[in-house]
C-alpha cells in the first residue's frame, strides 16, 4: 500500500530549503488532538464488536483512505462494506490494494475479539464479488462468540507504524531478523525476503523506477496530490490520505509556498532537486519483503491483507521497520512492463505478488490520523 512520505514530497516544493529545514523534524509537530483521537479511544467500548472495531480502524490501507463501512444492525453481528467513494481509481484501478487494506482490518478485528474473549466466524463476499470493481455488496459478515483466547499479538497494534523515514545504511538486517518478520505469516500466502546485497539492489532499482512512473504520470500523482491534507484544521476535517501537519507546513502553505497546484508544477527546479529526495526511501532499503498468493481472487486479496498485518506486527516486535513499495504491483497501462518484470523476480508460475515492503532500521515515527469509529458506523 505505498504512498509518498510527506516529508520527502515536500522537497518537490521548496527545494533544498525545505529539505534541509524538513530533514526529520517534522514529526515533532504533527496534530495531537482531534485527528489521533481514535489512538487514544481504542478499546474503550462497553459493546465488544464496538471495542474489537475501535483497534481494526488502526490498520495499515492505501493512501490512508480508511476504506471501510460496518453494520451493527443485527445483535452479535458485523458486517463489513466498502466505501466506493474511497477509491484509488488510478493507481489500483481493480481495488486489489484496497481489498487488502480490508484483509488487514479483519485480522486486526479478530486479534482484538480475541482479547475480549470472543472469537469470530467470518464469511467473505456473502453475496458474492466482481474481481474488476467493488460495489455495495458486503465484503464480510463477522459473528461474534464468546470462547476466544487471548492473541499474543494484541499489544502490537499499537505500536505498529508504517515507517516511510530513510532506514539506516550502517545497519544491515540480518537474516535471522529477516526470518523472525516473515513468520508472523500464518493464513496461507507465500512469504519471501532478501538482505543479499545484489537482490536488494535489483529491487532497490526496480522500485524507484516504478516510483518515477507513477510521480511522472500526471492522473496517478494527481490522485495522491489530491489527497493532500495540509495543515491543522484540513488534517483534523479529514483524518486520511497524507498528512501535512504542523507549524512547518501551517507557514508554508500560508506564505503561498505550499498547495495542491504548486504540488502538480513539474517544470520547477523544485521538483527536479525534489526527486531525489522522493526517492531516497527505494535507495535506502536494507532487505526486502514480499507475499505472494497462488492466485489474485478476492479471497485471495483479503488473505494477503490478514498475513500483511501479521507479518507487520512481527516486523514491530522484532523492532524491524517496515514500508510497502509497491507502486510496481499496480495495475494501470503505463506499469505494465514493471509489474512484469516484479513478477518475474518475486512471483513463481501463477502467483501474484499482492505485497512487497522494504526493510530497515530507522527512528520511531507517529501515529497517522484516524476517522473516529462513529464516523464509519452505518445507519439506517
Amino acid at each position: 500500500m505505498p504512498e509518498l512520505t510527506s516529508r520527502k514530497t515536500l522537497a518537490l516544493l521548496g527545494g533544498g530549503f525545505i529539505v534541509a529545514a524538513g530533514a526529520g523534524a517534522w514529526h515533532v509537530s504533527r496534530p495531537v488532538g482531534k485527528a489521533l483521537a481514535p489512538w487514544d479511544m481504542a478499546g474503550q467500548y462497553d459493546d465488544p464488536r464496538m471495542a474489537a472495531l475501535s483497534w481494526a480502524i488502526l490498520a495499515p490501507n492505501p493512501h490512508n483512505r480508511q476504506p471501510w463501512k460496518v453494520d451493527l444492525s443485527e445483535p452479535g453481528m458485523v458486517g463489513l462494506y466498502v466505501d466506493t467513494d474511497r477509491l484509488l481509481p488510478e493507481t489500483d484501478p481493480f481495488s486489489r490494494q484496497i481489498v487488502i487494506g480490508l484483509g488487514c482490518f479483519l485480522e486486526t478485528l479478530d486479534i482484538a475479539a480475541a482479547e475480549a474473549g470472543f472469537k469470530t466466524e467470518t464469511v467473505l463476499f456473502p453475496d458474492g464479488s466482481d474481481p474488476d470493481r467493488l460495489d455495495a455488496r458486503p465484503v464480510a459478515q463477522i459473528l461474534f462468540e464468546e470462547g476466544a483466547e487471548q492473541d499474543a499479538d494484541f499489544p502490537l497494534i499499537a505500536r505498529r507504524r508504517t515507517q516511510k523515514d530513510p532506514y539506516d545504511l550502517d545497519r544491515p538486517v540480518s537474516q535471522d531478523s529477516l526470518s523472525t518478520v516473515m513468520q508472523g505469516v500464518r493464513h496461507g500466502s507465500r512469504v519471501d525476503g532478501t538482505v543479499d546485497p545484489s537482490t536488494v539492489q535489483t529491487l532497490r532499482d526496480l522500485s524507484e523506477i516504478a516510483l518515477r512512473i507513477e510521480v511522472e504520470t500526471p492522473r496517478t500523482y494527481k490522485e495522491s496530490v489530491d489527497l493532500f491534507r495540509i495543515g491543522r484544521n484540513e488534517v483534523n476535517a479529514n483524518p486520511d490520505g497524507i498528512d501535512f501537519s504542523g507549524p512547518l507546513f501551517e507557514t508554508l502553505h500560508l506564505t503561498g509556498q505550499f498547495s495542491r497546484d504548486l504540488a502538480l508544477d513539474k517544470s520547477s527546479a523544485a521538483f527536479a532537486q525534489g526527486m531525489d529526495a522522493v526517492l531516497e526511501n527505494t535507495r535506502t532499503a536494507m532487505g526486502h519483503v514480499w507475499l505472494c498468493t497462488p492466485g489474485n481472487t478476492r479471497e485471495d486479496q483479503i488473505m494477503a491483507g490478514r498475513d500483511w498485518m501479521r507479518l507487520h506486527l512481527a516486523a514491530t516486535r522484532a523492532g524491524v521497520a517496515v514500508q510497502p513499495l509497491s507502486q510496481a504491483l499496480q495495475e494501470y497501462p503505463e506499469m505494465t512492463e514493471h509489474y512484469a518484470t516484479a513478477h518475474a523476480l518475486l512471483a513463481k508460475p501463477g502467483e501474484t505478488v499482492q505485497m512487497w515492503a522494504r526493510v530497515g532500521y530507522c527512528p520511531e515515527v507517529p501515529a497517522s490520523p484516524r476517522w473516529p469509529l462513529e464516523a464509519k458506523l452505518m445507519h439506517g
